[in-house]
């Protein structure tokens, strides 16, 4: 049964952080708000969270997850920026954007593109979602909460507690975070590729 806890959305509660954070730490599978709608999100060195976020979303091995970090530190430990990507990214961080682009080591081999060698990274402005990443000290391995058939992610943290109890630990309801999912930009071949329009302003990549 999934642990639920009613988080103010622009002042959370530090007790409650604390308590996310704890159960992250003990390999717990959360579902969180972001700026960009709800996501399923684990720790990174948590081998059977990441296998259990795959079969909730009915994900083939394959898929890609995001790398979600507090702030523009934490990202640049785990991507190759040139000096463009180093300025553009900046300036559009935090914000609804993932940025694909080439791992440094500090990624895990078996979170990066295969052939590329490349992860999706982003910064969320959701203070919920800052609060819990800060706490934790360390980006947290995150898929958009779409469920398989839907054509929407959910966002309702009652709806997600109800439906996917027996699957996650804890929910973090912060109210509705949006449906649209973050604008993506491929980043790998040196100058920006928009891949997915969504809730960020495109027309600046």
């Amino acid at each position: 049964m999934a642990r639920y806890l009613d988080v103010h959305p622009e002042n959370p509660q530090p007790r409650s952080i604390s308590q996310v954070v704890a159960m992250l730490r003990d390999d717990a599978v959360i579902a969180y708000p972001t700026d960009s709608c709800y996501a399923l999100g684990t720790r990174i060195e948590n081998h059977a969270g990441a296998d259990r976020i795959r079969q909730i979303r009915h994900l083939d091995d394959k898929h890609h997850f995001t790398l979600v970090c507090a702030d523009f530190a934490q990202l640049g430990q785990l991507v190759v920026l040139d000096n463009s990507a180093f300025r553009a990214i900046k300036a559009a961080t935090p914000g609804p954007y993932t940025f694909i682009l080439p791992a440094t080591p500090e990624v895990p081999r078996r979170l990066a593109h295969a052939k590329k060698r490349s992860v999706g990274v982003r910064i969320t402005e959701h203070p919920v979602a800052q609060a819990i990443l800060r706490e934790l000290g360390e980006p947290l391995l995150s898929s958009t909460l779409l469920m398989p058939g839907s054509e929407w992610p959910m966002t309702e943290g009652w709806q997600i507690k109800e439906e996917l109890d027996a699957v996650l630990d804890a929910v973090v309801d912060a109210g509705d975070c949006g449906t649209e999912p973050t604008t993506v930009v491929d980043w790998t071949e040196g100058a920006p590729e928009v891949v997915r329009v969504g809730a960020g302003d495109p027309d600046r990549f």
